[in-house]
C-alpha cells in the first residue's frame, strides 16, 4: 500500500556495494568460491534492501561466506518467477517473499524449510508466526519492521486541548467533538488516494478477534459474512460515524497533503498506516510532535492495534546450504543484528521480535506502538489470515466515509463483492 523511498537507489546499492565482494549470478543454490561458501539470494526490486544489505555483510564476515544477489521483478511477473523457480529446483539458497495468505500459493511444505523447532524461532511474536505459518509451522523470519493501522495523532494538539489518549471508540469520538469544537480537522480524510478509506475498517481487525477470535478461518470458510456479525459489522458503523468529523475537502485531500496536515496540526486524527518515515523526510521538524495509537474497540481493557507484518526471508528446502542459512537468520533477529539494521533504516513500527530494544533516536510514534508489543496487544490485519478480500473495498468504504452508504447496506454489497472473488479463488466452502 505504500513503497519506500529507497526503492529507486535499491539496483545502484546492490551494485555498487556488493556483498563481501560477491557478484551477482543469475540462478540456482549455493556454491563454493575457494575456500567460502556462496549463498544465493533472491529478492524483488521493490524490495527496500539496505538495511538488510547491512546485516548481510555483516553475517558474511562473522560466518566466512559470500552473499550472491539476485533481483527479480515486483509485481505478479516477479511472484510468477518465485513460483516457477521453486517447481523447476532452480531456487536461490534464501529468499524474500510475502507473507500471509499468499505463502500458501509456493507450497510451503513442499518448498521451504520448516523453521519451528529452531530455538531461536521463539524470539518472533506470535503476530509474525501467525501470518508466517503454514498447518502449523513456521517458515520464514521477518525481514523489516512492522507497520501498524492505527490513528496518527498530533500530540501538541492534545496536549494545548487537553485530552488523553482514548481507551474506547466514544472515547474517541468524544475527543473529535472537543477538536471540532476548537475549529480544527479532528479526522484527516485523504480519499482522492481511495486506498486509505480502507484503514479504519481494515484497522479494526484487533477488536475483531478480540470479540470472535476464529473469525478469520470461519470467514474464509465462508461460515460467516460480514453483515451477520456484530463484530464485523461494527467496523463499517465506525467508518460511518467518523465522516462528520472528516474535513470538508476529503475527496480531493491526497495522501501527501494528509502529511502535511498531520505534521503541522491542520489535522489532529489520521486513520493510516504508519507514515513516520515520510514525515521525517518532509516535515523532521514535526517528528516528535506525531504519535499512534490503536484503534479503540468498546473494551477499556483490551485496547490493541492492528499490524501490517513484513515479508519475511525463506530457506529453499533442496539448498545445499541449509544450516549456514539458518545460521544467518538466527543472526538476523538477534539484537546484534536489529542494531545493524536499524543503523541504516530508522524503524516505522516495532520488530515482530521479542525482547528487541529499539533504538534510542526511534520515532516517538513507534515507542508508543511498541508498548502494545510488549503487553502482548496485537493482531495481524486480515489479510495475513485470509485471502479472501473483494477488489471493490475502497470505493465501497469511500461511499461509507462520505454518508452515501450506510454500514449494514455496505457490509452486504461487500460480502457480495467478496463471494465473487472468493469463488475465483475457488476456496472450499464457497
Amino acid at each position: 500500500m505504500k513503497k519506500s523511498i529507497f526503492v529507486l537507489l535499491l539496483a545502484l546499492v546492490v551494485i555498487v556495494s556488493g556483498f563481501a565482494g560477491g557478484k551477482s549470478q543469475a540462478s540456482g543454490s549455493g556454491t563454493q568460491a575457494g575456500k567460502k561458501t556462496v549463498i544465493s539470494v533472491l529478492i524483488d526490486k521493490d524490495t527496500n534492501f539496505i538495511g538488510a544489505q547491512a546485516v548481510l555483510d555483516a553475517a558474511a564476515e562473522k560466518f566466512g561466506v559470500e552473499f550472491q544477489v539476485e533481483i527479480r521483478p515486483g509485481g505478479t511477473e516477479g511472484d510468477n518467477i518465485t513460483k516457477t523457480r521453486l517447481a523447476t529446483g532452480d531456487m536461490s539458497d534464501l529468499f524474500l517473499y510475502n507473507t500471509g495468505s499468499l505463502l500458501q500459493a509456493i507450497n510451503p511444505e513442499r518448498n521451504i524449510v520448516d523453521l519451528s523447532d529452531e530455538a531461536w524461532v521463539n524470539k518472533i511474536t506470535d503476530s509474525f508466526k501467525t501470518a508466517a505459518s503454514s498447518k502449523g509451522r513456521v517458515y520464514a523470519i521477518p525481514i523489516s519492521s512492522t507497520v501498524s493501522g492505527a490513528w496518527v495523532y498530533n500530540k501538541r494538539v492534545y496536549r494545548e486541548l487537553g485530552l488523553q489518549v482514548p481507551k474506547t471508540w466514544k472515547d474517541l469520538m468524544a475527543n473529535c467533538e472537543k477538536i471540532q469544537a476548537a475549529g480544527k480537522v479532528a479526522i484527516i480524510g485523504t480519499y482522492k488516494d481511495t486506498w486509505t478509506s480502507q484503514l479504519i475498517v481494515l484497522g479494526d481487525e484487533y477488536n475483531v478477534k478480540a470479540a470472535y477470535p476464529n473469525y478469520p478461518a470461519d470467514y474464509t470458510a465462508n461460515k460467516v459474512k460480514i453483515s451477520n456479525t456484530p463484530a464485523a459489522l461494527r467496523s463499517f458503523e465506525k467508518l460511518w460515524e467518523s465522516g462528520k468529523y472528516l474535513n470538508k475537502d476529503f475527496l480531493a485531500t491526497t495522501y501527501d497533503v494528509g502529511l502535511e496536515m498531520i505534521a503541522t496540526g491542520a489535522g489532529v486524527h489520521w486513520p493510516m498506516l504508519s507514515p513516520f518515515s515520510n514525515i521525517q523526510a518532509n516535515y523532521p521538524q514535526y517528528i516528535n510532535d506525531i504519535g499512534m495509537f490503536g484503534q479503540p474497540g468498546d473494551d477499556p481493557d483490551n485496547h490493541g492495534i492492528t499490524v501490517w507484518e513484513s515479508g519475511g526471508w525463506y530457506i529453499y528446502k533442496n539448498s545445499p546450504n541449509v544450516e549456514i542459512c539458518k545460521k544467518v537468520l538466527e543472526f538476523y533477529v538477534s539484537q546484534e543484528g536489529i542494531d545493524i539494521y536499524s543503523s541504516k533504516i530508522k524503524p516505522d513500527g516495532p520488530y515482530s521480535i521479542k525482547g528487541i530494544k529499539l533504538p534510542a533516536d526511534s520515532y516517538p510514534a513507534v515507542l508508543e506502538v511498541q508498548v502494545y508489543f510488549d503487553a502482548g496487544k496485537t493482531q495481524p490485519a486480515l489479510e495475513f489470515e485470509s485471502p479472501v478480500k473483494g477488489p471493490n473495498l475502497e470505493q465501497i468504504c469511500v461511499e461509507v466515509g462520505s454518508g452515501i452508504t450506510e454500514p449494514k447496506a455496505a457490509a452486504v454489497a461487500y460480502d457480495a463483492d467478496v463471494e465473487k472473488q472468493a469463488k475465483q479463488l475457488n476456496l472450499p466452502g464457497w
